[in-house]
């Protein structure tokens, strides 16, 4: 990623405020020595999963779903693991989409379980009082303001404000000539939560405010460098619901707007930040959860071993490699052994030595205490092959085309998943049987 990287190891560094405590106090309490709570076995990791293609196809249930849930809920309904839901949805907030859940899958699950693929915005503070333009559907000025940002203008209202501006579609081109109705402050920032409606309207709208410095009544300037800070959520290129064929996602939309961005200036748009699965701070964000969840129910054990479970190599398979590499290289600092197995590996990512981001962000995260991510692919979504699901857990898949984002690097190392099964049940039976874990 150019330039992302560093700014994620930032995040890793700070200290967590959500849980009101000072650095290392999260992990000191959660290595206290594991006792079993009301004789139940204490689970050492937690489950991540994507829910498109995993657990539903658009509004309907996968019936295996209901099946690998059932064995996750004890006799009083709880979860006998720590558990989070991860998608690169962005059109709601988290507590419908855990609404949502909890209607198809017949389990409690709040929205403290729910990671959004905008839900790490609520980490960028130095934003949440600027002006920012937000584009994608559903209620957003909600959704952005639900995430603490104070100043928030959507597109609607720029062309509201700046009616000669969107003249592709002939039928919504004003009638009459007028000057523009400039009442909203200068946009300092754009943040992209999802694929919009009109895609015409949006990309002409946001190359208009990264051309002018968000001053829409001002003509383009396009030797201007750099643009004001975009930041972009769920980078899916594609997406599976109900039809045969996977649909265009908000990765899909990035392409065209990079694509008409350098066509007109020709420069690389640039992002401030890409969250959503790949991004390794989105699984950071997650295992906060995870641990979160661990220390509520007082589950002593360490959450040591995560494991994704998704559709699409692209994203969540990936995204999982990419942070159990990312751990892997944090106890490389620490262990000469590892260092050299890293290196025979070909390894590239470079973790800084923590006290070089400190102070990047505000508080919010406790380092990361996992030691693995482990990546589950399904074959009820995006990956959807016609023939038997290979038997050999180490099968490489060849890919000749990435449709991963731009700014991540192809490397076949993390598009091949630690596992392929049939659907999530499977998945789940698989997790069990690797940790002896025996719910009662």
């Amino acid at each position: 990623m150019r330039g992302l990287l560093p700014l994620y190891r930032g995040l890793c560094s700070l200290s967590s405020r959500l849980v009101g405590q000072k650095p290392g106090i999260v992990g000191s309490q959660c290595r206290l020595s594991g006792t079993l709570s009301n004789n139940k076995p204490q689970p050492t990791f937690g489950l991540l999963f994507d829910i498109d293609g995993v657990l539903v196809r658009g509004r309907l249930p996968i019936p295996a779903a209901k099946k690998a849930f059932d064995k996750l809920i004890d006799s009083q309904g709880q979860f006998v693991v720590p558990l989070a839901f991860v998608t690169n949805a962005g059109n709601c907030l988290r507590q419908k989409k855990a609404d949502q859940l909890s209607h198809i899958l017949g389990v409690p699950i709040t929205q403290d379980q729910v990671i959004m693929s905008h839900s790490p915005l609520r980490m960028f503070k130095k934003f949440h009082d600027k002006c920012v333009l937000v584009s994608g559907q559903g209620p957003v000025l909600e959704i952005a303001k639900n995430l603490g940002f104070n100043n928030v203008v959507s597109i609607d209202m720029l062309r509201e404000s700046y009616p000669l501006l969107d003249m592709v579609d002939h039928n919504r081109r004003p009638k009459l000539v007028s000057n523009p109705v400039v009442n909203l402050p200068r946009v300092e920032a754009v943040i992209l939560f999802g694929e919009p409606i009109r895609w015409e309207t949006n990309l002409q709208l946001i190359i208009d405010v990264l051309l002018t410095s968000g001053d829409l009544s001002s003509a383009h300037q396009t030797q201007t460098m750099p643009h004001i800070p975009l930041l972009a959520c769920n980078m899916d290129l594609m997406w599976m619901a109900e039809a045969h064929s996977p649909r265009f996602g908000h990765g899909t939309f990035l392409v065209c707007l990079e694509n008409i961005y350098k066509k007109i200036t020709g420069k690389e748009l640039k992002y401030e930040v890409l969250m959503g699965k790949p991004s390794e701070l989105t699984y950071h964000f997650a295992e906060y959860l995870i641990r979160s969840q661990a220390m509520e129910r007082k589950w002593k054990l360490p959450i040591t071993s995560l494991y994704a479970i998704g559709d699409n190599l692209m994203t969540d398979i990936y995204g999982a490699n990419l942070y159990n590499r990312y751990l892997e290289e944090r106890i490389a600092r620490n262990s000469p052994k590892a260092v050299a197995k890293l290196s025979a590996t070909g390894s590239t990512t470079t973790v800084p030595r923590e006290e070089e981001t400190e102070g990047l962000w505000e508080s919010e995260l406790a380092l990361p205490l996992a030691t693995s991510c482990k990546s589950i692919l399904v074959c009820t979504g995006v990956y959807n092959p016609n023939a038997e699901v290979p038997s050999d857990a180490n099968h490489c898949i060849k890919e000749t085309v990435f449709h991963g984002h731009r700014d991540f690097r192809f490397d076949p190392a993390l598009v091949e998943p630690g596992h392929i099964v049939q659907d999530v049940a499977e998945a789940v039976d698989l997790i069990f049987k690797q940790e002896n874990f025996v719910p009662q």
